[in-house]
Parts: structure tokens; C-alpha cells; sequence
């Protein structure tokens, strides 16, 4: 009987070894993944095409606003918006110059020279998009948590100019895919944008 007994807790011990040895190689596996491992993956996407699905929070409407639409990036420095619900519109990055075309035929352009706060902002998606780790750090202070299937990249403002619109912006994705994205701001509103990847090179 005593034998018997001997033996279960010992299978069982080795059982429970096994076990903790898999659940560590696994945290070893998510430690190992870097930054410097994201941003070489996405560095290595030259182009792609997604749709989105963007709502934005705002505390004096009961309802998040809700809009729809189609992205494009082309590596290094080209990212296209188009909002087709519920009206078109477009918003284009291309080097320092960002361009809205509104669904009337008006369009604005900003030198993103001019505006620091402007270029931190659109930055925070194009640098991580390209990969770009040093274009990213000369604007935010980035943390990046969970493994190479699912992560996490949460930016933090450097700029005190920039922290008085936003807080924080956390960006979410498998590998090199970007998935999500939401911008929390400093007046408590925030937005989420689910994406959709339709094509990648």
C-alpha cells in the first residue's frame, strides 16, 4: 500500500516537474522576445493594405463615433487613411508633408517640419510600421510586453507638448502584423482601431 502511495506522488511530482519546466521555458521563450526583435521584423514588411474599424470614445457623447475604412503603407515613409464611413475622407503621409482630402474636394497640407506635435503623433504609427526604433525612441519612451504571437508596445510621450494631448498610445499585434491600435488622451478620451490585414510584401 505504502509502496503504491510512494509511487503516485512521485509520478505526480514528476508531473508537476515537467510541467513547471514548460511553463518556465515558455516565460524563457516571451522573455527573449525584444524589442529590437519587433522592430526587425516589421522592418522587413515593404508595403501592405488592411481595413479598419475605428471608435472614438468621447465623454460627452453617450455613444463611441464609429468609422470605417482602408490603410496603405509603403516602407520607408508613405501611410494612407481612407475613411470611406460614414464620409470619405483621406488623410496622406508621405516623407514631412500630411495631406487631408475631405470628401468636398478641400484639402490641407501641414509640413510635419512645423509641427513637432503633429510629427510625434503620426510617427508613433509610421516608425512602427517601418520599424524604425530610433524614430520611434526620439518621440516616446516604449515598453513592449507579451511574445512574438501576441504583443504589446505601449508609448509613452517625451515631449511635454505632446503629453498634453496624449498619454499614451498602445499598439498590439502577432509577429509583424499590427492589429490594433489606441490612443489614450490626456482629456481622458481615447480610440481604438482594429485592423485587418488584406495584403502584405
Amino acid at each position: 500500500m505504502k509502496a503504491r502511495q510512494t509511487m503516485r506522488v512521485t509520478i505526480m511530482s514528476k508531473t508537476l516537474g515537467g510541467l513547471l519546466l514548460l511553463l518556465a521555458a515558455s516565460c524563457s521563450l516571451a522573455a527573449d522576445w525584444s524589442l529590437a526583435d519587433l522592430m526587425q521584423q516589421l522592418g522587413q514588411k515593404k508595403a501592405g493594405t488592411a481595413t479598419f474599424v475605428e471608435k472614438k470614445y468621447i465623454a460627452m457623447l453617450k455613444q463611441p463615433l464609429e468609422s470605417s475604412g482602408e490603410l496603405a503603407f509603403t516602407a520607408p515613409d508613405r501611410l494612407e487613411k481612407r475613411t470611406l464611413k460614414p464620409k470619405p475622407e483621406a488623410v496622406v503621409l508621405e516623407g514631412n508633408k500630411l495631406t487631408l482630402e475631405r470628401s468636398d474636394g478641400r484639402k490641407m497640407s501641414v509640413n510635419l517640419a512645423d509641427r513637432p506635435e503633429v510629427s510625434a503623433f503620426v510617427e508613433s504609427v509610421r516608425a512602427t510600421l517601418s520599424g524604425d526604433r530610433s524614430a520611434l525612441e526620439r518621440y516616446y519612451s516604449a515598453a513592449l510586453s507579451g511574445g512574438s504571437e501576441q504583443w504589446q508596445l505601449n508609448l509613452t510621450p517625451l515631449q511635454p507638448r505632446m503629453q498634453k494631448v496624449i498619454s499614451q498610445i498602445r499598439i498590439g499585434g502577432g509577429h509583424a502584423q499590427v492589429r490594433t491600435i489606441e490612443f489614450l488622451q490626456a482629456d481622458g478620451d481615447r480610440s481604438e482601431m482594429t485592423i485587418t490585414s488584406t495584403s502584405t510584401k
